[in-house]
């Protein structure tokens, strides 16, 4: 049966071509891009047509892939499993041509992919009314208007984080802002909608101190403990990662249009529902396990027994990612689920930034955070401000080293109780910081380190 032709007593709309002519190609360049220069791609001549060709293969894949992130819901594992399996282009080939669930389950299985009679009739049934050509146009029109760019697997860009997801991880991802976001160091803070000034107070501080230490803040932009971290990421002038349940174009909730520009123009707001989708519950829930995945480690601040929150640390969780939640008082309502994380699910307890950034290692990688306590004064030369709190390598090793004169690392290494690897790791470290610096050794076989007094 040829593409996009209609089975006897089957309703579902013909697709047609599914690969993307010249004018839509060049369209998917300025979407992979972020450019929208309205330049046209020519066709290939001579010495170009290779890699014309090569070009033309990645168009039709991210065709595809915008045709299938309208064709399955968020977190559609069979779906994940084809395009993994076949490649975006071939599976929606083989959904395009098939006339009913039995020929889809044939065409996969001659390409090496076993679906039960069950399994193919489920998908097939809530794939096939979706299948639109033009819909899929209309989609890379609107996210042109936008000025919203794409990122697919293989995309220098796209997350490798996501792949733990398995074949849940998302088909691609829509974008509005700074696309390199998705691959920087970040915390994801979540917490209740109906947040206590309790709630807002450590969210906003903690977050604070975080950013201070470098980390990208990720969230869903929902009310409560969502606002307040990402808003208080922009206040610091840190980066800030929202995920949404619908379009990256789509404001929800409406009240926080002013936010989602910001986040926009200094951060980056992303989804994997084509522009203009509509969030719903199924996909509120899906939207969780991506924060929970683009981050290293998930901070619940403020969670009630029942607050979806919990969905997003149980995502975490399963990703084998560190969760971390910030106790309440005792007799609050609104702190029982951050309670119940680290009394039943092993949470990390968070009482402040330096302990948020631990959940990532993120003091021992990058030799110091700031630390403030909650409703405490921050630690530091004066009232206000934030001192560095030294890791443990770090302070070892300046432990090792004299007050005056130089030490050889193979010296420092033995008096510090550390490897001669992890020395060397912790003296290059300091010397990027500041704190010690290599001396003139004359005659000494092995090169000497030494403090550098602070002015």
């Amino acid at each position: 049966m040829r593409a996009g032709a209609t089975a006897k007593g089957d309703e579902r709309p013909t697709f047609g071509e599914v690969r993307a002519e010249p004018e839509v190609r060049a369209q998917l360049e300025r979407l992979s891009t972020g450019e929208n220069s309205g330049e046209r791609l020519e066709e290939p001549v001579g010495e170009c047509a290779d890699r014309s060709a090569d070009a033309r293969r990645r168009a039709d894949e991210v065709f595809a892939r915008i045709a299938w992130s309208g064709i399955a819901e968020p977190g559609d594992g069979v779906a994940g499993t084809l395009l993994a399996g076949l490649g975006a282009g071939t599976a929606l080939e083989i959904l395009v041509r098939a006339s009913g669930a039995a020929e889809l389950r044939s065409a996969v299985a001659a390409a090496g992919i076993d679906l039960d009679a069950g399994t193919a009739r489920a998908a097939f049934g809530r794939w096939a009314p979706r299948l639109s050509r033009a819909r899929v146009l209309q989609d890379i029109d609107q996210a042109l208007r936008a000025g919203m760019r794409i990122v697919v697997p293989g995309d220098a860009f796209w997350p490798d984080a996501l792949a733990d997801l398995g074949a849940h991880q998302p088909l691609m991802l829509w974008l509005r802002g700074e696309a390199s976001l998705l691959r920087a160091p970040a915390l994801s803070v979540v917490g209740a909608r109906a947040a206590t000034e309790y709630g807002t107070d450590v969210t906003a501080e903690i977050v604070t101190g975080v950013c201070g230490a470098g980390l990208t803040i990720v969230s869903g932009a929902a009310y409560g403990v969502d606002a307040v971290a990402h808003r208080a990421a922009l206040a610091a002038g840190a980066p800030t990662v929202a995920v949404l349940a619908g379009g990256a174009d789509h404001v929800y909730p409406a009240a926080h249009a002013p936010l989602l520009g910001r986040i926009s123009r200094d951060g980056l707001v992303c989804a994997e529902m084509p522009p203009g989708s509509t969030p719903t519950r199924w996909r509120f829930l899906q939207r969780n396990r991506i924060i929970a995945a683009l981050s290293g480690a998930t901070l619940v601040t403020e969670a009630g027994m029942r607050s979806g929150t919990l969905n997003t640390a149980g995502h975490a969780a399963s990703l084998g990612r560190t969760l971390g939640a910030v106790p309440g008082p005792v007799t609050s309502a609104a702190s029982v689920g951050c309670h119940r994380l680290i009394r039943e699910y092993g949470a990390t307890l968070v009482t402040n930034a330096s302990e948020a950034c631990e959940l990532l290692g993120f003091d021992d990688r990058f030799g110091g955070v700031l630390e403030s306590g909650i409703g405490g004064d921050a630690v530091g030369s004066g009232a206000g401000s934030a001192g560095p709190r030294e890791s443990s390598l770090h302070r070892r090793v300046v432990d090792a080293l004299p007050l005056r004169g130089g030490r050889a690392a193979s010296e420092v290494a033995r008096r510090a109780g550390l490897s001669l690897e992890e020395a060397r790791g912790g003296l290059a470290e300091l010397e990027l910081l500041g704190r010690v610096g290599r001396r003139d050794s004359p005659g000494v076989g092995e090169e000497l380190w030494a403090l550098v007094r602070r002015q």
